[in-house]
C-alpha cells in the first residue's frame, strides 16, 4: 500500500515542485486523462483554505499550483498531471472571490473578480454567476473561473454585490438578479427579496 505521502510527493514531482516566482500558464488539464491513482486527503473548505491531512496548506505559491491542476468531473474534484488523477474533496467551490470591482451601471456595468489564488476574471460569457439559496434566507453567488469551478464570493463580496441588484422581467417573472456586460444574471424571484438579507 502507497504511503500518503508518497502521491503528494509524486504530484509534486510532476508539478516541478512548485516553484517560487516561476512564471507559468495554466497547464491543459482539460486534455490529460490519465488512470484513477486514488484519493488524497486533501479538502478545500468552504472559506477556500486548502487542507492537506487535516492541516491548513500555509504556502500560497503551492495552493496556487495545486489550483492549476484541478479538474471537475460530475460532482468530483481532482488533481490531475498528465499521468495520474487524484480525487480530493471540496466542501462547496474550490476557489473564493476576495475582491471586486465594479465601474458602470446596468447592462454597460463590468464586474471584475480576484480570487484568493490570484486568478482575475471579468464577468462575461466565459465567467458568468449564479446564485444557490443558503440557510437562513441567504443566497450564495458564484463566479465560474474556468472548466466547470467556480469562485465563491466572500460574505462581504455577497453584500456589495447584492447591492447592485434590481428587479427584471425574465420569461414573465419578476426576478431580482444583477446586471453585468449586457446580460442579467437573476438571483431569485422578486417576491422572495423581503425576506432576504440584504442590507
Amino acid at each position: 500500500m502507497t504511503a500518503p505521502g508518497n502521491a503528494m510527493e509524486r504530484l509534486m514531482a510532476a508539478l516541478g515542485g512548485g516553484t517560487p516566482g516561476k512564471p507559468r500558464g495554466l497547464p491543459p488539464v482539460e486534455r490529460w486523462n490519465p488512470p484513477f491513482c486514488g484519493d488524497l486527503d486533501m479538502r478545500i473548505a468552504a472559506d477556500g483554505t486548502w487542507f492537506y491531512l487535516g492541516t491548513p496548506i500555509g504556502r500560497p505559491a503551492l495552493v496556487k499550483l495545486f489550483s492549476s491542476v484541478l479538474k471537475r468531473e460530475g460532482d468530483e474534484h481532482f488533481l490531475v498531471t498528465p499521468v495520474e488523477k487524484i480525487r480530493i474533496r471540496v466542501d462547496d467551490a474550490p476557489f473564493q472571490a476576495v475582491e471586486m470591482q465594479v465601474d458602470g451601471e446596468g447592462d454597460g456595468r463590468t464586474l471584475a473578480f480576484r480570487t484568493q489564488v490570484d486568478d482575475l476574471l471579468s464577468v462575461g460569457p466565459e465567467h458568468g454567476l449564479r446564485f444557490e439559496r443558503a440557510a437562513k434566507d441567504g443566497l450564495k453567488p458564484y463566479v465560474h473561473v474556468r472548466r466547470g469551478l467556480w469562485a465563491r464570493l466572500t460574505r462581504a463580496l455577497t453584500y456589495d454585490l447584492l447591492a447592485l441588484g434590481e428587479v427584471r422581467e425574465v420569461a414573465g417573472e419578476a426576478m431580482f438578479g444583477i446586471a453585468a456586460a449586457g446580460h442579467f444574471y437573476p438571483a431569485l424571484p422578486a417576491s422572495e427579496i423581503e425576506g432576504l438579507d440584504i442590507s
